[in-house]
């Protein structure tokens, strides 16, 4: 079973990466985390209190193959959680949820990657979270291409009881959208 994604963001025409300027990519990307945004969106209080929370990027690499395959993989850090509560910050971090003294960071593994015709990337990979691997899969949009430079916009609905954060008190939602910003540079 895959959790599904959508497209954040819809670029232009102008801005869309089609297949062939990505399979023009060749070479290893790394990940600039100093323009890359993880939120993740939720519901509180039996749906009626929205939360709003980011993590930062720690590292994240990415390789497009001469023929255009592509992998990547992206490490974000579980003591970075904000959601400009520090009570619930602390939570967040306990062993509820992402038992960040143990497990300080989780990763995503993009191990398929197939181009669009929209423009579009879908991407399945391995959503590793304190000690356990889930498949998701997730729609990613390139934007402002360059020969050194990319961004993926991506949007994911993860089910959170899938990697045993089952902590639910006053309606709090299992369900969390995550939205991705990444910008990768070439190395």
């Amino acid at each position: 079973m895959t959790e599904s994604a959508s497209t954040v963001l819809h670029p232009t025409a102008s801005e869309h990466a089609s297949s062939a300027s990505l399979s023009n990519s060749a070479g290893r990307w790394r990940l600039d985390p100093a323009r890359t945004t993880i939120e993740f969106h939720t519901k509180a209080i039996f749906g009626l209190a929205n939360v709003k929370g980011t993590f930062a990027a720690v590292s994240g690499t990415g390789v497009v193959g001469d023929e255009g395959a592509i992998s990547g993989e992206l490490v974000m850090d579980a003591t970075s959680i904000d959601t400009k509560n520090k009570r619930r910050d602390k939570h967040l971090r306990g062993a509820d949820f992402f038992d960040a003294s143990k497990y300080p960071t989780f990763t995503f593994t993009a191990t398929e990657v197939a181009p669009s015709g929209d423009g579009t990337l879908k991407i399945k990979g391995a959503l590793h979270i304190k000690d356990q691997s889930r498949t998701i899969e997730l729609v990613a949009t390139p934007t402002n291409p360059s020969s050194d430079r990319v961004t993926l916009h991506a949007e994911a609905s993860i089910d959170r009881s899938r990697w045993g954060m089952t902590w639910k008190m006053g309606g709090a939602w299992l369900v969390n959208r995550v939205v991705v910003g990444a910008q990768f540079v070439r190395s």
